[in-house]
């Protein structure tokens, strides 16, 4: 599969702020896919839209686009779709022709503009209302018809820049919904910026994680949540099981005991690192105890909704554990936990 966005050795310094905002990022968001740039405020990630759509240059490094270098191109031929958290649609044109005006600044006719927007229109589900006012839209119909807009110029790459985070939960899921929808229609190459780990999750094949100005870790949902590059990753994907230790042939040696990983884990100290919604619970201690089945102690439990967890004391350590509807574990009860098998990293220090 190949590239549609490449930056290469990206860096951005603001006049008068350390440190720099952008680092040496390197970034192929693949030609098709949806990949979300995910971290916390401050990260770079909205910076990084707006180097590729020329909103703002880069310090140092390049950006290519299907292999041709955008660093000195005009925003305006960049051929890029850009969404805002806002919808910033025209007041003074109707929908259809909100949608209909990358034709029409183009020279294409009224009609012809207006037909060949409509698909759009339908495809975000708001055929009905080409002929309303923008003033009379929902938020979530706000956004829809930007998104429309965009897809309506057919760019190489759309960028959503958190587009639905103003959006209660009810229309962000809709909106989730309707991104997937698209995705099956277009397959467009998507680039959406996010600091909610359930979306990038929802709507996202990819992700790329940042801190601090530096890229973390560009991989598969699955990977960077199960196999995540770094502590620092795994804490920003909301990981709450670090256990230290040392490797020695094969196995993880801390303190809830030894522990088999991966072929190829390198020896050495390291943090054994796994999912809290992965650790299996149950009551009771095992009889014939494996390497993954570790007893331990329920010292304490939280709900949140309908979820609820436990801390589990295993050893000297303490497990973090999601606690299936199935299981009434109190504090104070024997508990076996069951570290997951083939999910299960060790990352340095």
């Amino acid at each position: 599969m190949t590239s549609a966005i490449s930056l290469r050795q990206i860096s951005k310094q603001f006049v008068g702020h350390q440190p720099k905002t952008l680092t040496g990022v390197n970034l192929d968001v693949l030609t098709g896919t949806c990949t979300a740039l995910l971290g916390p405020s401050g990260s770079g990630k909205s910076t990084i839209l707006r180097i590729i759509a020329g909103l703002e240059d880069p310090s140092g490094g390049r950006v290519l686009l299907n292999g041709h270098d955008l660093t000195d191109v005009l925003p305006e031929r960049r051929n890029v779709g850009l969404v805002f958290q806002r919808p910033l649609l025209f007041p003074h044109l109707s929908v259809i022709d909100n949608v209909a005006f990358a034709d029409r600044a183009a020279g294409v006719s009224r009609q012809q503009a207006r037909d060949r927007a409509m698909p759009y229109l339908e495809m975000v589900q708001l055929s009905g209302l080409g002929g309303r006012g923008i003033g009379s839209l929902s938020g979530g119909q706000d956004q829809r018809v930007a998104i429309a807009r965009a897809l309506a110029a057919q760019p190489a790459i759309l960028l959503l820049d958190e587009p639905f985070s103003a959006l209660d939960d009810a229309l962000r899921q809709e909106m989730h919904e309707l991104l997937l929808h698209i995705q099956s229609e277009l397959s467009p190459t998507v680039l959406l910026v996010t600091h909610d780990r359930d979306e990038a999750t929802a709507v996202a094949d990819r992700i790329a994680v940042l801190e601090d100005g530096q890229l973390l870790q560009h991989d598969t949902v699955h990977r960077v949540y199960h196999r995540p590059a770094s502590l620092d990753v795994a804490r920003l994907m909301g990981g709450e099981n670090f256990i230290r230790g040392a490797v020695r042939d094969g196995v993880h040696h801390s303190e809830i005991g030894a522990v088999m990983v991966d072929e190829g884990t390198p020896e050495g100290p390291g943090v054994l690192v796994f999912r809290h919604e992965s650790v299996g619970l149950a009551l009771g201690h095992d009889p014939l105890p494996t390497s993954g089945a570790l007893p331990g102690t329920v010292v304490a439990t939280c709900r949140s909704g309908l979820r609820w967890s436990a801390t589990v004391q295993v050893g000297e350590a303490r497990v973090q554990v999601e606690v299936p509807g199935t299981v009434n574990a109190q504090e104070g009860d024997a508990v076996t936990v069951t570290l997951p098998e083939g999910i299960l990293s060790v990352v340095p220090e």
